[in-house]
């Protein structure tokens, strides 16, 4: 399909995000892959413990993030009410249990009448909602698009947006519109992060679908604002332990939200191993904030390669169905020359100095990410060693779009 950057409506953006948040994908546990609407308080508080209790807390994961059917209805004046029996001392309570063990709480709405369970939305009641979720001590919102009435999807977020904005507290907002309209394009103006695919489910065939459609968008990450592939599914489902490494190593060098959604409480012995690999989580969470791009896409792998504040790292990564050994170009593949000095962050071991290349076998449907240090930088730019581009009519369609968006009279984009 042919790629274009024209755009549908001329819409204004006249005052953008103003939350300061950010500035690394977040990272945290989310209740909607394993529990879905089964839940309730005793839920929240006690993967809370378990977050502090079992070494996530202090390996970055912050953010206790209730997804949706916490909803109730609204009261006499419009505001929003958590369901009286599955969360009978109400979010605030909450929020406040979590603060004190030090993590960050978050919530689910919806730019929809009705949430995608179907529980009261948020259209049309933004302001109030932001206000409650303040008063509450939310810091985190997740804003769905199921149940709207047709409007454009910026139209709906950006209003949210301004009304998180005049809350005055510090609220990261993931635009949850699943890529429909590009979010990509706007979303830094909008949101802290944007989801770029619809939901992803606990299968290797989502997770590689997901994958392409993350090529050619790589570039609108950075600090401030995140492209979202979704939530995490190691741990979930019938994914093999290689599965579960490559999905992890790709959402942490994409620069993903890393969102855990097994139970937490009870976490798989493999899934909480990859989970707490500190060193995979250092690339996520790299200040230089510079998701990988794909610089070599054959029919069996793809090699992935991006710059950090102390290096660069390398995905090598088996899509096939039999190990395959694949080679890391350091010039083609990285721009880079000299001796170089590789380690490999699964095996957690350093490889040796290597002066033209690197290769690993790599087992089906695994990864071997290294990080790589030393040499200096290529002046001229090599292109990308693939030829093939997978798109996907959810994230781009052959209609020519145009976009306005401006900031205070300024284009950014």
């Amino acid at each position: 399909m042919r790629f274009t950057f024209l755009i549908i409506a001329f819409i204004t953006i006249v005052s953008g995000l103003d939350n300061g948040l950010g500035r690394t994908p977040p990272m945290g546990w989310n209740t909607w892959n394993h529990f879905q609407c089964q839940v309730n308080e005793q839920l929240l508080k006690d993967s809370a413990d378990a977050m502090i209790e079992l070494g996530f807390y202090e390996a970055g994961y912050k953010y206790l993030n209730l997804d949706d059917c916490w909803e109730g209805h609204r009261d006499e004046n419009g505001y929003i009410t958590t369901d009286p029996i599955t969360f009978p001392g109400g979010i605030k309570a909450l929020a406040d249990y979590a603060h004190e063990k030090g993590l960050l709480f978050g919530i689910y709405s919806d730019a929809g009448r009705l949430t995608c369970a179907r529980r009261l939305g948020s259209l049309g009641y933004e302001d109030k909602d932001a206000q409650r979720y303040a008063e509450w001590g939310i810091d985190f919102l997740k804003y769905d698009n199921c149940h709207n009435d047709g409007s454009p999807e910026i139209q709906r977020y950006v209003k949210m947006r301004d009304a998180l904005n005049k809350t005055g507290r510090p609220i990261f907002y993931s635009i949850c519109e699943w890529g429909k309209s590009k979010p990509f394009l706007w979303g830094r103006a909008v949101g802290n992060s944007w989801r770029t695919t619809l939901d992803i489910r606990a299968t290797w065939a989502s997770i590689i679908s997901i994958i392409q459609k993350q090529q050619m968008i790589t570039k609108y990450a950075g600090p401030g604002g995140w492209n979202d592939p979704d939530m995490l599914q190691i741990g979930n489902g019938q994914l093999t332990l290689e599965e579960q490494r490559s999905h992890f190593s790709l959402w942490a060098a994409l620069k993903a939200p890393l969102l855990l959604g097994f139970d937490i409480r009870n976490p798989p012995v493999d899934a909480k191993a990859i989970a707490l690999n500190e060193e995979i989580i250092a690339i996520n969470q790299d200040p230089l904030g510079l998701s990988v791009s794909i610089v070599q896409r054959t029919r069996f792998y793809d090699i992935w390669t991006g710059p950090l504040s102390d290096g660069y790292v390398a995905v090598l990564f088996n899509r096939g169905e039999i190990p395959v050994v694949i080679t890391l170009y350091f010039a083609s593949h990285c721009n880079l020359e000299g001796e170089i000095a590789v380690r490999d962050l699964w095996e957690h071991a350093d490889k040796g100095n290597f002066a033209t290349s690197y290769f690993s076998r790599v087992p089906k449907h695994g990864v071997t990410v290294v990080k790589l240090t030393g040499g200096s930088r290529i002046n001229k730019h090599n292109e990308p060693l693939f030829l093939q581009q997978i798109w996907d009519e959810d994230i781009v369609d052959d209609d020519p779009i145009e976009i306005d968006i401006s900031i205070n009279g300024d284009q950014i984009y």
